[in-house]
């Protein structure tokens, strides 16, 4: 048996026993060690920071000195838990893959390996892919497990009914395990308007486990279940996190076995009965990602590197948005909504968005979703061409909010075809906000909503949908076949995104979920943008947006300015503030700017201003994060990938029990170059006070990057629930 992979690259496929035993991936200071033995499925041996390539012999001794004693009471051979945890093994956790045929057989699967696939890069990662087969259980199962170059691992499954007969299938799980060291659980808790909360347990001995049964992603979803070292922070400790990239139901865990074992495990949550495969038939698990870094911050930046590496990744400058379902809710009226064209083409806004009402007999959320058409008794008599000519004579682009997923019972659409309702046969789900499902897994119903969008985008020149999906998917089975119709309806979207866009080249779409409900690594591979939350109050949108972050680049994040008053928890805040937070993000405008006085009109376009210059820095720059004063100070930042530019903001969360808060330090930055500090964006320029400003304001100062990373500078004396923006520039 061959067992040497040179630290040259080396790629193959054999089917005859002739694998390597063990193949290391390596990328960007990640490594995944992985053995391949003949009778098992891939057992990861190492997956953390790369220790060099270490070539046979040293494969061969890490996997050694891998192995525990015999020491569990548990089964008399040892137990090595591969990548699908298999009980027929001795594994008494969790197993991989989880079914049974129609007599009750097949349910406890053993896979012995067929073939290996491995291309190996170093430094560069690679994947292996591997067949198995158990012949008793008539399954077959192929793995796929990659490095991306970013130190990305991901993996997804493919089981397939090679026997006679159905099998039912409730689970394909996949595991990734982390050393003991990961001393602690984080993952995000969370509703609507307060999404991506953070919380942290113990790694305590059983099962920590996360099932998100909403159909869609879910404002309480993980985003990331985290296992790190105590003391975990942006910038120190070592973490390991998971993602199921999956816009419906899923389930993430941290487990820790009484033998020692500690796995992340993730994949997709099946309901009953929703996957069955007949001879042939095959299911394939979304992708797990997983993400090791040392800090919270590298753990993030490995995410963003491969998003930004996609060749589909958004491109040029983000458009600021302005969308008017803050300034006009239902109300649509054009001689109401003109001057605000009007208003927002003054403040340099690139993208004019029209939101919910403007189609059939929608004037509420009681009806008409589902008729896609224009209402004539808002919008007719040439009215809605009126508006699309208005706004792009002004250079700015016209986007609509559709909701493509969902249909009010009181809707012709509904009347016409209630069959096509998502639910239990002869009973329709609960309502949420007055609406229901619409199964997409009907061709006909499939067909009606795409051509429906295609045809308004391209007669009116549509730029940009924002496609909402407002309630989570309850009883929802199809009448086509009686079974819950979660599984196929989240695929059945991905794929009615895919034909309006290759319809509409150009088009782009934001995602957005009752706000930050469908945020995940699938649904941006079908989409431009998402709606991080409902709730624009900066206060909780510092924290919606640092936590989004973990997963996402901020130019997928949008993040707009609001009014003095949020909507969502009436608390009232500075302009400044408000669009100091925004410009973290992919920027808009979400507020009645004919409310707005002239002084705040000038300050808007002068952010809007300030956004441009510095968004591309923002969108191509690492993020920073850091958490200073026990809390109460937060550091926000993004560095440009040559080191020559920055942008930090510093925001005060609430009163610290010291004032002053001392030298706040710029990390990220080149130690051996010297770079200028000024104040930065609207409101900069303000007179220096002694009792504010600290004694480098106004003039600027000049330090080495070790100097701002190590000893920092004095930042002004905030008030609560304010930001001071800082410029760094490489001399």
């Amino acid at each position: 048996m061959s067992t040497t992979l040179p630290d040259e690259d080396t790629r193959g496929s054999r089917d005859d026993g002739a694998w390597p035993e063990r193949v290391q991936l390596s990328a960007k200071g990640v490594a995944l060690i992985l053995a391949l033995p003949a009778d098992s499925l891939p057992i990861v041996i190492h997956w953390g920071a790369d220790p060099g390539q270490l070539g046979d012999g040293g494969l061969a001794s890490v996997e050694r000195a891998s192995l525990a004693p015999l020491a569990t009471n548990g089964v008399d051979s040892r137990v090595s838990v591969s990548i699908v945890p298999e009980g027929a093994r001795g594994w008494t956790g969790t197993p991989g893959v989880v079914g049974h045929r129609d007599d009750g057989s097949g349910w406890s699967p053993r896979f012995q390996v067929t073939s290996v696939t491995w291309d190996s890069r170093p430094g560069r990662g690679g994947y292996v892919e591997v067949a198995g087969s158990d012949p008793i259980a008539g399954l077959a199962l192929r793995v796929y497990i990659e490095l991306a170059p970013a130190g990305l691992v991901r993996t997804r499954a493919e089981l397939t009914n090679v026997g006679p007969g159905r099998y039912t299938l409730d689970a394909v799980q996949l595991a990734l395990p982390v050393p003991t060291r990961a001393a602690e659980v984080i993952d995000m808790a969370g509703r609507w308007a307060k999404e991506r909360v953070p919380q942290r347990r113990p790694f305590t001995v059983g099962t920590h486990a996360r099932e998100g049964r909403h159909g869609r992603t879910g404002a309480d979803a993980p985003t990331l279940l985290l296992a790190v070292e105590k003391g975990i922070d942006f910038d120190r400790g070592d973490a390991w996190g998971i993602h199921v990239a999956f816009s419906g139901n899923h389930r993430h865990s941290a487990e820790r076995s009484f033998s020692g074992e500690r796995l992340l495990f993730g994949g997709e949550l099946l309901l009953p009965g929703e996957i069955v495969l007949d001879e042939g038939g095959t299911y394939r698990t979304p992708w797990l990602f997983g993400s090791y870094g040392h800090g919270l911050d590298e753990v993030a930046a490995r995410f963003h590197r491969h998003l930004r590496a996609r060749p589909h990744h958004p491109r040029g400058p983000r458009p600021v948005v302005m969308n008017l379902w803050e300034a006009v809710y239902f109300d649509h009226d054009l001689a109401r909504i003109i001057p605000l064209v009007e208003l927002a083409a003054h403040a340099g806004v690139e993208r004019f968005v029209l939101d919910d009402g403007w189609f059939g007999s929608r004037r509420d959320d009681r009806s008409g979703l589902g008729d896609w058409v224009v209402a004539d008794s808002v919008w007719g008599e040439g009215r809605f061409d009126e508006l699309v000519a208005a706004v792009k004579s002004r250079g700015m682009e016209f986007g609509l909010w559709f909701e493509p997923e969902m249909v009010n019972v009181d809707s012709d659409l509904a009347r016409t075809h209630p069959e096509w309702v998502l639910q239990v046969p002869g009973r329709l789900p609960v309502e949420a906000r007055h609406q229901q499902v619409l199964d997409l897994t009907y061709p006909e119903a499939f067909a009606y909503i795409r051509d429906s969008i295609v045809s308004l985008v391209r007669r009116h020149g549509i730029d940009y949908i924002k496609w909402d999906h407002n309630r989570d998917l309850v009883d929802a089975g199809s009448t086509l076949s009686g079974r819950a119709n979660v599984h196929e309806q989240t695929l059945a979207a991905y794929r009615l995104l895919d034909e309006i866009r290759s319809a509409c080249p150009g088009l782009e779409i934001e995602s957005c979920s009752s706000g930050g409900g469908r945020v995940d690594l699938e649904i941006v591979e079908h989409t431009d943008r998402v709606w991080a939350s409902d709730c624009i109050d900066p206060h909780e949108r510092q924290q919606i947006q640092r936590w989004t972050l973990q997963l996402l680049p901020w130019e997928l994040i949008g993040s707009h300015i609001g009014a003095e008053r949020a909507h969502t928890t009436q608390r009232k805040s500075d302009l400044g503030f408000r669009a100091a937070t925004a410009i973290f993000g992919s920027l808009g405008i979400e507020w009645d700017l004919s409310e707005a006085t002239d002084e705040e009109l000038a300050q808007v376009t002068d952010w809007v201003s300030f956004y441009k210059s510095v968004r591309h820095l923002i969108h191509s720059g690492t993020s920073i994060r850091r958490s200073l004063e026990g809390g109460d100070l937060w550091l926000t930042g993004a560095v440009s990938p040559d080191r020559e530019r920055a942008l930090y903001q510093v925001v005060l969360r609430r009163r610290h029990v010291t004032w002053p808060v001392g030298a706040v330090r710029l990390p990220g930055l080149d130690a051996h170059r010297s770079y200028i500090v000024r104040a930065a964006g609207p409101g900069s320029e303000a007179p220096f006070d002694p009792r504010v400003h600290p004694e480098w304001w106004g003039k600027g100062v000049e330090l080495s990057g070790a100097a701002l990373g190590e000893i920092g500078i004095q930042i002004p004396a905030l008030d609560p629930d304010h930001a001071v923006t800082l410029s760094v520039e490489a001399t």
